[in-house]
């Protein structure tokens, strides 16, 4: 009797202790879920909220405007920078998109002289002293290219180069710059060469493996970071600006993106440096650099392949110039996409890299090739 009332009295003890338990439970997880969902609101915070305000130039407290400048339709305001012959005296007219983090400062060789070339460069938006455009799109990069065009007057017919990513917007202009101007009964685009250019990894063109391959060559940080701008966009701010992963190897100083023959010319480039280069930035990163993925690794309106020629009768051309060496831009897409589109020429380099343009050798052969038929 007395050991089955004490076993009475252990198993009433235990119940009562493990009903104590039962009831601590919620009280200790409560702190632990109360500061999981506070940093997750934290974290949709920071990912949501708006980015600084950029300080526009010209505008108070902003940098100062030191260039020439034009107004297009919408109000913006486009920074300009005129080289080569006078446009009056000229036989030929460029049009140069420079690329990721540069400017129309861009430091190009000096060129052929007997060609009597004009060259028109720009800040594309939120670059250097160009007014932001928070709704970028290939379309609207197109549309910059044509009325600056307009405004300065050079004519009716011109080329456009784009350089890596200053090639999207090339691509727009063969898309949106129309056949028939109603001004101009001809095509405006007297040619186009897209050099080193943009790759989007998923333009529904693409074959998976294909696209998935090219992808996989590039460093990790590289692909998650596209990733980002692809799937995410409204994310992409607060990715770059975090520090506990690597965002883009190119950002990070991270050399090894670039090969010997682009680490020769940075080199060269160093012991001469383009004037403005500080100014590049100036406007704040948000409305340049990522602005300038997002609109990149958008979902286009268009698929490269859909490209209808431009020049059926062989009166301009287009071109795409892929370094062999080059480790940024992988060379398999724009291989594929020159066989969808037989009428652009493709040029491979031998032993040169993504920085191919400014080794004078490689760039006159760029202009000879667009211009001289």
């Amino acid at each position: 009797m007395a050991i089955e009332s004490r076993n009475k009295l252990s198993s009433s003890a235990s119940a009562r202790a493990r009903t104590r338990a039962n009831r601590a439970r919620p009280t200790m997880f409560a702190p632990i879920a109360v500061a999981l969902a506070v940093g997750l609101i934290g974290l949709a915070y920071q990912a949501l909220k708006p980015p600084p305000p950029s300080k526009l130039c010209g505008s108070p407290g902003g940098p100062p405007v030191t260039s020439p400048r034009i107004k297009l339709s919408d109000g913006r305001h486009v920074a300009y920078r005129e080289a080569g012959v006078p446009k009056e005296e000229a036989n030929h007219k460029i049009i140069i998109i420079h690329g990721f983090g540069s400017s129309k400062d861009l430091n190009l060789p000096e060129l052929i002289e007997e060609l009597k070339i004009y060259f028109l460069s720009f800040d594309r938006p939120g670059y250097g002293e160009s007014d932001p455009h928070p709704l970028r799109t290939v379309k609207t990069e197109a549309c910059d290219v044509e009325q600056l065009a307009d405004k300065l007057q050079i004519g009716s017919k011109f080329y456009v180069i784009g350089i890596s990513m200053g090639a999207y917007p090339v691509y727009g202009c063969l898309k949106y710059i129309p056949q028939r101007h109603e001004t101009y009964s001809y095509h405006r685009l007297a040619g186009a060469s897209l050099v080193v250019p943009f790759v989007h990894y998923w333009w529904p063109c693409l074959p998976a493996n294909l696209s998935r391959e090219a992808l996989k060559r590039l460093p990790v940080e590289n692909q998650r970071t596209f990733r980002i701008a692809y799937y995410f966009p409204w994310l992409l701010n607060s990715w770059m600006s975090q520090k506990w992963f690597p965002t883009l190897s190119i950002m990070s100083g991270n050399m090894d993106i670039f090969s010997p023959p682009d680490l020769e010319i940075l080199k060269k480039l160093s012991e001469s440096p383009s004037e403005g280069q500080e100014k590049i930035l100036q406007q704040g990163i948000h409305e340049s650099l990522y602005r300038d993925l997002k609109t990149g690794y958008a979902k286009w309106e268009f698929d490269p392949t859909d490209l209808i020629n431009p020049f059926p009768d062989n009166e301009g051309s287009v071109h795409i110039w892929q370094g062999c060496e080059d480790r940024i831009i992988p060379s398999q897409i724009n291989q594929f996409i020159s066989e969808k589109l037989p009428w652009i020429q493709y040029h491979e380099v031998p032993d040169a890299g993504h920085l191919l343009i400014f080794e004078r050798k490689f760039c006159e052969a760029i202009i000879r090739a667009l211009l001289v038929r």
